[in-house]
């Protein structure tokens, strides 16, 4: 998938673009059943809320097929090369789930923010791209962004590590309310299978989600390869030290799972 000039110019006006219905309704049958799978995993990877449900699964493309076929997936890399201008290789893998109820808050925070502290990484030649696998609806804990936020560079933030089970880098409430009176807020919103690629910079968080139905939404952190990290105080299955550059998959690698 290659992006026209007009998305190029609307991805660096306000840092994000949003593809719906990119995947299609069995290929996210594929993806939703590997999510289940993982979340009932005792694995030191999958991190669960207070509750005891599962918050997050990282590194899921080392041991699972269906994620690991994503993970080099033509719609989701190609695009991405292209905006950062070389091979790529996979920085973080995540798949966020925010269960129906019991899906804690994600803090306003930068994903750059964090990867420039914790890990060292240069330059934010990095980006984020998400893939929906279910309905994400206002109701059910949608990603917020601060459209054009991603132009103030890193921003300062503090090290939140109390209000959830995963430790962030967060923005002040100051910070935040200046950010929205120049660009406003937006929460992209849509049908299982659509895709959201964002800028490492953009300013974005997620409410709880008290709803009855669940948010799935599996994350692909990827970094130019010249652009590596240069510490390494996370576990590797956080922020990932194989800087192979990612060859993209045939585009039918994920239907070739569909019984």
């Amino acid at each position: 998938m290659q992006l026209s000039q007009q998305q190029i110019a609307e991805f660096e006006r306000s840092g994000y673009l949003f593809f719906p219905n990119a995947f299609s309704s069995d290929e996210v049958g594929v993806l939703k059943q590997a999510a289940n799978e993982v979340y009932r995993l005792e694995r030191e990877e999958v991190w669960r809320e207070k509750s005891g449900v599962a918050r997050t699964a990282f590194a899921a493309h080392t041991y699972n097929d269906a994620f690991r076929r994503l993970g080099a997936h033509p719609r989701l890399i190609e695009p991405v090369m292209q905006l950062l201008g070389g091979p790529v290789y996979m920085h973080q893998y995540k798949v966020n789930a925010k269960a129906a109820f019991d899906g804690d808050v994600w803090q306003w925070h930068q994903d750059y923010g964090t990867w420039a502290r914790d890990d060292l990484m240069p330059e934010p030649r990095a980006m984020n791209i998400a893939v929906f696998l279910d309905d994400v609806t206002a109701a059910n804990g949608p990603l917020i962004f601060l459209p054009g936020s991603h132009k103030h560079g890193v921003v300062d933030a503090g090290h939140d590590l109390e209000t959830t089970s995963y430790p962030l880098w967060t923005l002040d409430r100051e910070t935040v309310t200046r950010l929205y009176q120049e660009g406003g807020c937006v929460a992209p919103t849509g049908d299982a299978g659509s895709v959201l690629m964002f800028s490492s910079l953009l300013v974005h968080a997620s409410p709880p989600n008290i709803s009855p139905m669940d948010r799935t939404i599996v994350y692909l952190s990827l970094c130019h390869v010249e652009n590596h990290i240069r510490q390494f105080k996370r576990p590797e299955w956080v922020a990932h030290r194989d800087f192979t550059p990612i060859e993209p998959l045939p585009d039918d690698t994920l239907a070739e799972l569909v019984a």
